[in-house]
């Protein structure tokens, strides 16, 4: 396998004053003096004229022989080479890619929506032109095939109830999914001399047939995570109550009207809605 040579061609400015004396001499020669070296003057610079090269900044051009590689022009301006190169182009700047939004499976086998913003440019144009058939659809299509991996390493979130305890997951996680998905694409578009700059998740989602049962699920994890603390707040807060009036010796309470009152507490503490008191005005056996 070859890799990228920079070709230093000669200056085209030289060149084309060259080829404009050529062709304005020859073309005086030809009518003051009807001589027909002349017409061979006009004829070379014609000919000469397919050897220029214009570069633009952060662009290259490659070159080929009758099929074989000569080198490649990296430095911008106005250059001349040999008129029988073939030249193609390939350009040295940042792209983007936005892919499509692909339906996989994640870790646990739930269908997901997902899609990935990539930046990348080529480094090694002997490699995006010759290693590879069409470097642009390699990009998009070994992308796509990078992402469909990652999503299936990794869950989609955490949920109790399966006892899955993953550290990273595609929608929490988002550092860490974005620096493998980065590594796993650029082990695949090395080989096309292609560099990744950035690679992240630009969108995630259930799929829509079950994108309602995960909406309810994640909203009753919500609800029963907050419901424990709910009661842990509230079994503290019963238990300093009882510390205080045992403490300060408020009134004396015993094993039955103890238990009644944290039944009470807990009610008020722990209801949804707001508990309707009831006064007891007599004592408290009734």
């Amino acid at each position: 396998m070859k890799n990228e040579k920079n070709l230093q061609p000669g200056s085209g400015y030289v060149m084309l004053f060259f080829v404009l004396l050529l062709f304005v001499g020859g073309l005086l020669l030809l009518i003051l003096i009807k001589n027909f070296l002349g017409a061979i003057g006009m004829l070379a610079a014609f000919l000469m004229l397919p050897g220029f090269v214009l570069v633009n900044p952060n662009s290259s051009r490659v070159l080929l022989l009758f099929g074989k590689y000569v080198g490649t022009i990296k430095e911008n301006g106005l250059f001349w080479v040999n008129p029988l190169y073939s030249k193609r182009k390939i350009s040295l700047r940042a792209s983007n890619f936005d892919s499509e939004r692909l339906k996989v499976n994640d870790k646990l086998g739930n269908p997901i929506m997902i899609s990935t913003i990539l930046v990348w440019r080529v480094t090694d144009t002997y490699k995006a032109a010759f290693d590879v058939d069409d470097y642009q659809n390699f990009v998009r299509v070994q992308t796509d095939a990078a992402v469909r991996k990652l999503a299936s390493m990794y869950p989609y979130d955490n949920f109790a109830d399966e006892g899955l305890d993953e550290d990273i997951t595609l929608r929490s996680s988002v550092n860490e999914v974005s620096e493998a998905l980065e590594q796993e694409v650029q082990e695949r578009l090395s080989m096309a001399g292609i560099e990744v700059l950035e690679a992240r998740i630009g969108y995630l989602a259930y799929a829509q047939e079950i994108a309602n049962a995960m909406l309810k699920r994640q909203q009753a994890t919500a609800i029963v995570a907050a419901r424990h603390k709910i009661v842990e707040g509230a079994v503290s807060m019963v238990e300093m109550a009882l510390k205080d009036l045992s403490e300060k010796h408020v009134v004396e309470l015993d094993d039955e009207r103890r238990a009644a009152m944290v039944s009470n507490l807990m009610v008020v503490l722990c209801s949804d809605k707001d508990v309707t008191p009831i006064v007891n005005t007599g004592t408290l056996n009734h």
